[in-house]
């Protein structure tokens, strides 16, 4: 089964990412279990030192002014070889969806409760809607 997902903020200029296009071996059948597919995903990638490879690594001004926007500019390496441990990163993911950190749509419909049962179909979209809080002083 395939799928794309976007992430998109509210926060940032470029508002959101293109589509990502992500296999599953067995569709998942509620939010709770979706999520946990993606999480365990980038997980193993992460610790494989999956990514993007250059042989030289450079900042076009595009990227430069985008990175400046966000207040750190610089590249994406990994300086440590530390791994991120699964289940710990599965429990951060479902707190962070719990506490209302980001939403989440298959289409136009927000799923809003993690047992909710879900009917992917292939070539669905998902998007992860990251909100941001806002800070500042209290007047």
């Amino acid at each position: 089964m395939k799928i794309y997902i976007k992430v998109k903020s509210l926060a940032k200029r470029n508002r959101y990412i293109e589509q990502v296009l992500f296999k599953f071996s067995t569709r998942p059948s509620s939010l709770r279990e979706l999520i946990t597919a993606i999480v365990i995903k980038n997980v193993d990638d992460y610790n494989a030192g999956e990514g993007p490879k250059q042989i030289l690594g450079f900042l076009s001004a595009s990227d430069i002014q985008s990175k400046a926007s966000s207040g750190k500019v610089g590249f994406s390496h990994k300086y440590e070889n530390k791994k991120q441990e699964l289940q710990q990163s599965i429990n951060i993911s479902i707190t962070a969806f719990e506490d209302g950190l980001y939403k989440v749509f298959i289409g136009e419909e927000e799923i809003e409760d993690l047992n909710t049962p879900i009917q992917l179909e292939d070539e669905n979209v998902i998007t992860f809607l990251r909100v941001t809080m806002l800070t500042g002083r209290m007047w």
